[in-house]
């Protein structure tokens, strides 16, 4: 933070100025044993993170990047398969599939929550897709690829709306692998179900991203998978450690996915504070609800949809003013972010695929219109009365020209 900034985007230094002794206590015990790779602490975060997630099993790897591709891989989903996603979203989930050889194809979000639209993914199994009698499965009639998986976003802290997608994908026979990349401690109602579900433990897997500015995040790069599926747990462990069912013993060619012990140590530590931190995000977040509510014809704030318990990895207004209200915000001291300003299927590095504006209006007309006011435990009163005065000057300006 520097002298003129008023309110960060993301405070990071004091959360870890205030557990700077139980992290380096972990620093300390790890340099004592110098278990760098593996062993105790990273066994102990996956048993504990699983149990957070309500899963059966967790498989620490080095990033959400490597969770999303290794957990597709292990569901035995590759080369000629296509996996259904939203072009609203980090690169990193259309990465992940790509690498794991498959095809990525895209469903446009609901304008509300900004995560997939269930009513888009089941026109395009409607639409776009047909039943080889033969397999059982369904194709793509004009690439003639299997359609073989879905992966929803649960966005900024929400989740996607899981009931009708899980129906979706049973019948059409899809994998789901949740991106919980945003999504720590996040919760869903299943009317199905008639109970709440917890992120990570809806789909056949999940995965997430321990980045540093995360619900939970690492002092680094980190990321797991979790599961109730044995298989899927299994091979995504032989995959992160190159293959390997023990030592030297290579039964598939895999990849250095691993997660340090000095990062699982970190997590573990920080991962008994993580509720209480969602806590602290979500009141700020009806705070900001409750003082930009007057002005919710110019800036909207971000909707908790019914089904959703949001731990608001971000929080995200919408106007159409969204450059301007941003130079007032910098111009005030307060830190913004835009997440994302440019939709995946636009980007240069998919320039190849044909994808043309256009093609998915709900996530072009969110990626000009959203900005991401500052969110993190500890958000204090004031820092939440200036960002909200700040914001209110600019509408009442802007209705007033």
């Amino acid at each position: 933070m520097t002298s003129t900034t008023k309110v960060p985007f993301v405070d990071l230094v004091t959360m870890h100025r205030e557990l700077e002794s139980e992290l380096l206590a972990v620093c300390k015990r790890v340099f004592e044993t110098a278990g760098f790779i593996g062993g105790p602490e990273v066994e102990g975060f996956e048993k504990e993170f699983a149990a957070f997630c309500d899963a059966k099993y967790s498989v620490a790897v080095n990033s959400g990047t490597d969770a999303l591709r290794f957990a597709l891989m292990a569901a035995g989903i590759g080369v000629n398969d296509i996996v259904i996603t939203v072009p609203h979203s980090f690169i990193a989930t259309t990465e992940a599939i790509s690498q794991a050889g498959a095809r990525i194809e895209f469903v446009d979000i609901d304008r509300r929550s900004y995560t997939m639209d269930p009513e888009k993914l089941r026109n395009y199994m409607e639409t776009q897709c047909a039943l080889d009698s033969r397999t059982g499965n369904y194709v793509h009639k004009k690439l003639g690829k299997r359609v073989a998986a879905v992966v929803p976003v649960h966005l900024y802290g929400q989740m996607a709306d899981m009931d009708p997608i899980m129906e979706l994908a049973a019948k059409y026979n899809l994998v789901v692998v949740e991106d919980a990349c945003q999504a720590h401690g996040a919760e869903y109602f299943s009317k199905k179900q008639n109970r709440w579900l917890k992120a990570g433990s809806v789909g056949q897997a999940a995965a997430f991203s321990f980045y540093p500015g995360k619900n939970l995040g690492a002092c680094g790069e980190a990321g797991a998978i979790t599961t109730n599926d044995e298989t899927i747990a299994k091979k995504s462990a032989q995959l992160r450690d190159h293959g390997q069912a023990k030592k030297y013993y290579h039964d598939v060619e895999g990849y250095n996915g691993r997660l340090d012990s000095l990062q699982a140590g970190i997590l573990r530590i920080k991962l008994r504070h993580l509720a209480k931190w969602n806590e602290q995000r979500h009141a700020a977040a009806k705070q900001y609800d409750s003082m930009l509510a007057p002005l919710s014809e110019s800036v909207s704030a971000p909707q908790e949809m019914s089904y959703s318990k949001s731990v608001y990895h971000l929080y995200v207004v919408r106007t159409e003013s969204r450059d301007e209200l941003q130079k007032h915000l910098t111009e005030a001291g307060i830190g913004t972010g835009i997440h994302y300003p440019i939709p995946i299927h636009l980007q240069k590095a998919y320039a190849s695929m044909g994808w043309k504006e256009g093609d998915y209006p709900e996530t072009e007309s969110a990626a000009k219109e959203i900005l991401s006011l500052p969110m993190f435990g500890g958000l204090n009163e004031n820092q939440l009365k200036l960002v909200s005065d700040a914001v209110t000057q600019f509408a009442t300006a802007s209705v007033a020209k």
